[in-house]
């Protein structure tokens, strides 16, 4: 299971991460801030639990170019 986890609040808008993983994100047309799909919010962070692991590459090297570094990816 791959677990990702976004600081939504102090994303830049930068769009590094739906460019490498537009399956998992997605940029909101309101505020121009990154969304993670199908994600649940609980006090600022937003968490995604996937049982595909075939996403983990991807979504970590969403984490690695995100310049605010506020993607975390874990396997778990």
């Amino acid at each position: 299971m791959v677990i990702i986890t976004l600081q939504r609040k102090k994303c830049i808008g930068c769009n590094y991460c739906v460019e490498v993983a537009p399956e998992q994100f997605r940029m909101s047309k309101k505020d121009g801030k990154t969304n993670l799909i199908n994600a649940y919010e609980r006090k600022g962070f937003f968490t995604l639990k996937e049982p595909n692991n075939d996403i983990f590459e991807q979504v970590q090297k969403a984490a690695d170019l995100c310049p605010a570094k506020i993607i975390s990816v874990k396997i778990k």
